[in-house]
């Protein structure tokens, strides 16, 4: 079940050049969020109607509290990266379906750039539902990383980066074949391209893969249709072979859709 909420900012601070991160308060959200999700932000400006969707980092259930990690990429965002401890913000969530853990099962987690957030929760959830495989592969353009402690906690971490300044010099395909890893089940999340390398990785080797889609969105609620992917199977909104990323997915099974 989804709520409109007026979230409170715990704390935000800067993780990397233009990526912050940001825990809110806000207890009917948190209490009904999994891994894999992403809840909507409302902005002061009344200029901009619409809201950014942002996907979940962390869940802390008990607390009623949730972390965001985002990229500043318009006005929204770098709206956003000036809230201090105490502002008030409109967030819708949890939307979208997340990630159906399977920790009986080996576990391999892929993911670059902005993808890398919902790693965190899904790795310490894995965890906590007793894992005891969990390889975390993630990506970054050179050795200006975010996340990688957090990431550590659960898994054990294998980084790739474009210029080899950090671990495989390549992408996080590269570092697969690299450190010879491979599970029984792959959670990712990232760019198209890198999700269409991991859905032939996993044709190939006979691996489950479930991927979470990166997409612009406009009403995040799957009424606008600003979002669609082409899927094997009839969408009984729009009758034809398209999937809602923002309703569907953002997860996704990799066979599911097309990329």
């Amino acid at each position: 079940m989804k709520h409109k909420e007026i979230a409170e900012v715990l704390s935000q601070e800067n993780i990397a050049t233009d990526i912050y991160s940001m825990w809110l308060k806000c207890p009917l959200v948190a209490a009904e969020a999994k891994e894999g999700q992403f809840i909507s932000l409302y902005c002061h400006d009344g200029s901009r109607i619409l809201p950014r969707p942002i996907s979940i980092c962390e869940i802390d259930k008990e607390n009623g509290s949730l972390r965001i990690v985002y990229r500043v990429a318009g006005k929204g965002t770098d709206e956003f990266s000036a809230y201090g401890e105490g502002e008030k913000i409109e967030i819708l969530g949890p939307l979208g379906n997340g990630f159906t853990l399977q920790p009986e099962k080996s576990a391999m987690l892929m993911a670059g750039g902005i993808g890398i957030p919902p790693m965190v929760q899904t790795a310490k959830q894995l965890k906590a539902e007793g894992c005891k495989d969990i390889n975390i592969v993630i990506g970054y353009r050179n050795a200006e990383n975010f996340l990688v402690e957090e990431l550590q906690k659960y898994g054990k971490v294998f980084i790739a980066t474009e210029d080899g300044s950090v671990g495989t010099k390549g992408n996080v395909m590269d570092a697969i074949k690299a450190n010879g890893l491979q599970a029984d089940v792959i959670y990712a999340c990232g760019p198209t391209p890198m999700l269409r390398a991991i859905k032939s990785y996993a044709i190939e080797t006979g691996t489950e893969a479930w991927i979470s889609m990166e997409e612009k969105m406009a009403c995040g609620i799957g009424a606008c249709l600003a979002c669609v992917c082409k899927s094997k199977d009839i969408d009984h909104h729009t009758h034809v072979n398209n999937k809602r990323i923002c309703k569907d997915g953002p997860v996704f099974n990799a066979m599911e859709v097309e990329l």
